[in-house]
């Protein structure tokens, strides 16, 4: 039995929904922003529920937009996590910020245990990042952010879909950044990023900034750069949004079954612990395990298609050396990179494939 990782040749299987949009679109011919832009924009703002939405290119590109809208600059200092992926800590830098990595909890988001400890007078920002799709407590973060008057910016790429308290990762901070990767929740094919806020006089401001810094077609009024989203993809995530909580329920029904079934090896793996009333999108399925990289072996033999996110911290990457990081500094972090797997665990899996991976596991530690 195989079990794919990659759910995209499933997802897109049937494109006659795909094709019908793009055949009205390519009659409009509005093939920069326009329409079916700004209706996934409206769509958007109302499933996760925030008055403005800005669509950008990628992930990246609304980090950094958000960053840009909040003034950040050379010698202004960020606060982030330091196991998430390479685009928030590459937005960071790309505005000519410093990062100031946070280790994470045993959960893998940022540690409020360390948070606070980390705060000067040159922090401008607090990024924390929902990452794998599960979220930190966004309410201690905004009251350490408020107590130190610092903006809070989510890196909610992974996030959309899930609920803490029946709120949006993306709508805590003062403005947010979402992604449509293929690896997220809601994706496109191929890249695609939104900014969240409920500031208008920001709205105002990135709508301009993500366009060239345009007014109109003959005046700009500063300058910006192009990070439109295409209206093509436009037309993907408007149709992968109707179905999203569907496929958030489904992976979630995936995960419990996952959790369940590897309890009982809980002297050879460790499950995070679910929240109450946290309700996340599993983009990834993360959990730590004894002899790794066998485990690993052994599942891939099977045809389980497994994954590691990822085995470098990210202060520990060649291009973190300038900001003076050593081996041991995130111990947290370091010791869950030796350790974690990723698991399918998309909404395409049937309980029989999930009991098969449950299957799989046991046996190897037997």
């Amino acid at each position: 039995m195989k079990i794919p990782f990659n759910y995209l040749p499933y997802q897109f299987k049937n494109t006659k929904a795909y094709f019908n949009g793009w055949k009205k679109l390519i009659k409009s011919c509005e093939f920069t922003l326009g329409p079916s832009v700004e209706k996934f924009e409206k769509n958007f703002s109302k499933f996760v529920g925030v008055k403005h939405c800005i669509s950008t290119n990628n992930g990246t590109d609304a980090l950094i937009l958000c960053l840009k809208s909040l003034g950040i600059k050379k010698d202004d200092e960020v606060i982030t996590v330091c196991n998430t992926f390479y685009a928030t800590v590459g937005a960071i830098v790309a505005c000519g910020a410093k990062p100031i990595f946070v280790d994470c909890d045993e959960r893998y988001q940022i540690n409020l245990k360390h948070l606070e400890k980390t705060i000067n007078r040159k922090t401008k920002i607090i990024m924390p990042v929902h990452w794998a799709g599960a979220s930190p407590d966004m309410k201690k973060i905004c009251e350490i952010a408020q107590k130190y008057n610092l903006e809070v910016i989510e890196d909610a790429c992974m996030g959309i879909g899930a609920k803490l308290n029946g709120k949006s990762p993306g709508t805590f901070g003062k403005v947010n950044a979402f992604s449509m990767h293929p690896l997220k929740s809601l994706n496109v094919m191929g890249d695609g990023g939104m900014v969240g806020t409920n500031n208008d006089k920001l709205a105002f401001w990135m709508r301009k900034y993500r366009n060239h810094g345009m007014k109109d077609r003959d005046h700009i009024d500063f300058w910006g750069v192009n990070m439109r989203l295409q209206p093509l993809q436009s037309v993907v995530a408007n149709n992968r949004l109707s179905d999203l909580k569907k496929v958030i329920n489904k992976r979630n029904a995936n995960a419990k079954l996952l959790d369940e079934g590897l309890r009982t090896l809980n002297d050879k793996i460790i499950i995070p612990n679910r929240l109450k009333n946290h309700t996340e999108t599993f983009a990834l399925y993360m959990i730590l395990c004894e002899k790794r990289n066998q485990l690993v072996n052994y599942l891939l033999k099977n045809k389980i298609e497994v994954k590691i996110h990822y085995p470098i911290p990210l202060h520990l990457q060649k291009a973190s050396k300038i900001f003076g990081y050593s081996k041991g500094d995130f111990p947290i972090a370091e010791n869950q990179a030796k350790k974690l797997i990723t698991l399918p665990v998309h909404q395409f899996l049937d309980k029989k494939q999930i009991n098969f991976m449950i299957k799989k596991i046991n046996d190897f530690y037997r």
